[in-house]
């Protein structure tokens, strides 16, 4: 296959993007939808759409349980459509066991995008967005730490490192997803 051409997905799978907050879910999650010629989906923004505010002001605004509420349902119904798509979801949507029981029984892959603590706080901290569950360094170290266990239990996992490119992320992904076909 030429390099750059979109390669057809072979299944209906739907593949589901984990991962701590600055690992690139979504522009990975892009870039593998572009790369694999299907959709793709950030979980957040469909919330922010539907709910007509960013899942930081939820959070803010309703708290986190009401925010998990409305990003389980959210999930339920991408899921529930059943075509080839790529999911990204929050950093969060994976610590709900019943987020990832629903997973499992849609036979969606799970693919985590590990990044080490020090890209990811990196990424927060230069980043635009709000982040209510990481205000400071040691708030998002210590959600860091105990969000990595339950992230091990993804179908694949994927190391990302600073200097990889999405292209080069989603290609890894892809490769993954391929092994577990």
């Amino acid at each position: 296959m030429e390099e750059g051409k979109p390669q057809q997905v072979v299944t209906n799978q739907q593949i589901v993007i984990i991962g701590f907050m600055g690992t690139g879910k979504t522009t990975v999650a892009r870039e593998l939808g572009r790369k694999l010629n299907c959709l793709a989906v950030d979980l957040d923004e469909l919330i922010a759409r539907r709910e007509s505010r960013s899942p930081s002001e939820i959070i803010e605004q309703d708290g986190e349980s009401e925010f998990r509420r409305i990003e389980a349902q959210l999930l339920c119904e991408v899921l529930a459509e059943g075509r080839a798509r790529i999911i990204a979801v929050g950093g969060g949507a994976w610590t709900i066991a019943a987020n990832r029981q629903l997973i499992a029984e849609r036979r969606a892959i799970s693919v985590w995008l590990d990044a080490d603590f020090e890209l990811c706080w990196k990424r927060i901290e230069s980043g635009s967005e709000t982040r209510p569950l990481a205000r400071s360094r040691e708030m998002a170290e210590r959600l860091y730490g105990e969000r990595r266990p339950v992230y091990e239990l993804a179908d694949a996992r994927v190391t990302v490192s600073e200097s990889d490119s999405a292209a080069e992320i989603a290609t890894k992904v892809s490769n993954e997803i391929l092994r577990q076909q």
